[in-house]
């Protein structure tokens, strides 16, 4: 089962958030963000100047009045019928080039922002240490890259260049309401404080609904990914309705986090309309009174209350951008906490390179717990000290749980030693370059993975740029050249998820072939050959042992028959070194050794 995704923390202040925002995001794409924000200003202008030209078009076309634009242009009654219409022709297309323009920047800086995110997310994903990615379901990662990058994205490109829009369009129809009669549009905003009083108690609401929202997400995607890995085992267990169950609580959970929001959303515009109603009610009244003492035209009323129909539409805009921008805050405080996670396994800023050549590997009084004692983590390696010489191998044996796997984990450093050290050459792997350490290393693991792509493409996958002929010769000492070529496109056949598309036996001999062919100077098996036939383990253990002498190999194998050529194996129990030796001298001096060889 999973752990709940962990909520952001939403007390981070505001400042250093957006700040990094700007520096790691939108300062890349400044030239079409401030052409989008200039285009979404005229967007917005144009928009209440076309309203505010309502009152010399009522006033010229039907009242036959002087026509004055702006108090700056001034058209006779005669001239009117084409002049207006021209003025407001010519003001609709300012207001048309520059939201096509505002809306294409928008995308190409929108999914720009997303492409820079996602990178960033899997380059964290990739890069952590083993331990993190076991204690967080990659569900939660999916759901990062691809939900909250798309809400940073509508937050910080729709959300910041509409806001721009929308509050200079405000801005604009409050002056042209101010110009047309000042004392109306004191009364008008009157109402601003209810108005604001309002979105600050739904936007909070908004906010704790989003923040839930958005764990649930992560959960959901957790859940679903969980179930189609374990697809086989919910089958054989007949737990498909219990499964279904366990999903459907998470849906609910999120569908009370969604609903909450979107009732919160939906709320603070019917509250802000009938704020809206009152003062537009009241300008009636008071305009009424005013056109009545000779001191409003009519051309002057439709023109002030079309401004302020368009600022409560405005403003309605800028309450439903409150909550794509609480979305888009909450959803970058959640992916700076994942990307500002530094991996414990790190080069040291002096870290050597590692000469080419042959390896010497040796574990010296090495001792290790998965976790911290204070966590209850208990050793799985105390106190483990071998080695393993240039055209030496070695055989980890014993039974499970002894910590074998675990060794196998140590050398490349998916997990660094609790104490004592691993040596290379002489030289403790921390102190080495990562990217040399793990070149040097091959390995096959008792359950191989296989990437969705053509099997010639999973052998080369560590060293790419092979010819055919050398993928062919990796694959014949696998001995899996013939049954790759029986198969309809042969090399080009793609293994399908995870590899599933091949039996256990077949992917394990295509993870034997990605291994030799990257002809590493060490080689470390763990159960290479466990999911293997009898005539074909017999065919791979021929191959390896041609190679023995010529590599620093560590083998992992519960079948001892596997190891008898092995110069030295080591019988492991409960994480510590039970006692060492050639199959022959373990044979004579182990009962232990004796008993694993009759289960094995």
């Amino acid at each position: 089962m999973t752990t709940p995704a962990p909520a952001p923390d939403e007390k981070e202040p505001l400042r250093p958030l957006l700040a990094r925002i700007w520096r790691d995001y939108l300062s890349h794409h400044r030239t079409p963000l401030f052409l989008s924000i200039l285009c979404a200003a005229v967007v917005g202008i144009m928009a209440a100047t076309v309203l505010q030209l309502l009152e010399p078009a009522i006033d010229g076309l039907f009242l036959g009045k002087p026509v004055t634009i702006w108090r700056v242009i001034t058209i006779a009654p005669e001239h009117a019928l084409v002049g207006v219409p021209a003025i407001i022709i010519g003001a609709g297309l300012i207001w048309t080039v520059a939201a096509l323009g505002q809306a294409a920047l928008v995308n190409r800086l929108g999914h720009g922002i997303v492409g820079d995110i996602q990178v960033k997310l899997f380059g964290s994903m990739i890069r952590a240490d083993l331990a993190r990615l076991r204690s967080q379901h990659s569900g939660g990662f999916v759901a990062s890259v691809l939900f909250d990058a798309n809400l940073v994205r509508e937050a910080f490109t729709n959300g910041v260049v509409n806001y721009t829009q929308h509050g200079l369009t405000l801005i604009a129809v409050i002056s042209y309401m101010a110009w047309t009669d000042w004392k109306l549009t004191l009364i008008v905003l009157l109402g601003a404080p209810l108005i604001a009083l309002v979105l600050r108690r739904f936007g909070k609401r908004m906010r704790k609904a989003t923040t839930g929202a958005m764990v649930e997400t992560g959960n959901l995607s957790t859940a679903l990914m969980e179930n189609l890995d374990g697809v086989r085992l919910i089958k054989i267990e007949n737990r498909e309705a219990a499964e279904e169950a366990r999903v459907g609580e998470v849906v609910a959970r999120r569908q009370r986090h969604v609903i909450k929001s979107a009732d919160s959303r939906a709320f603070a515009g019917p509250f802000s309309n009938l704020v809206a109603m009152i003062v537009v009610a009241a300008v009636m009244a008071y305009a009424g009174w005013q056109a009545r003492n000779g001191q409003m035209t009519v051309g002057a009323f439709a023109a002030y209350i079309g401004l302020l129909m368009s600022a409560g539409q405005s403003l309605r805009q800028v309450t439903n951008l409150q909550t794509v921008m609480t979305e888009g805050l909450t959803a970058a405080r959640r992916l700076f906490g994942s990307l500002d996670i530094q991996p414990e396994i790190r080069e040291a800023p002096d870290a050597a390179d590692l000469t080419a050549g042959p390896v010497t590997v040796a574990l010296d009084h090495v001792s290790f717990a998965y976790a911290p004692a204070a966590e209850g983590g208990a050793p799985t390696l105390s106190d483990v000290s071998l080695t393993v010489k240039p055209g030496e191998t070695i055989a980890l044996v014993g039974p499970s749980g002894g910590g074998k796997s675990t060794i196998l984990s140590l050398l490349p450093r998916f997990y660094d030693v609790t104490a004592g050290a691993v040596t290379i050459n002489g030289r403790d792997i921390r102190e080495l370059k990562l990217h040399d350490l793990r070149s040097r290393i091959a390995l096959v693991t008792q359950e191989p993975f296989l990437f969705d792509d053509t099997i010639a493409a999973n052998i080369a996958y560590g060293r790419p740029g092979a010819s055919q002929a050398e993928i062919e010769a990796a694959a014949a000492s696998a001995a899996a050249h013939d049954f790759i070529s029986a198969l309809p496109e042969g090399y080009a056949t793609r293994a399908g998820e995870a590899g599933l598309r091949l039996s256990g036996g077949q992917r394990q001999r295509i993870a034997i072939a990605r291994a030799l062919y990257r002809n590493t100077p060490v080689l470390v098996l763990d159960e290479a050959t466990s999911a293997l036939d009898s005539a074909t383990e017999r065919e791979i253990t021929q191959t390896l042992q041609n190679i023995y002498g010529q590599k620093t190999i560590i083998v992992i194998a519960h079948r001892l028959n596997t190891v008898k050529q092995a110069d030295r194996i080591y019988l492991m129990q409960d994480g510590v070194v039970e006692s060492s030796g050639t199959y022959e001298e373990l044979a004579q001096s182990s009962v232990l050794f004796r008993r694993i060889g009759a289960l094995g």
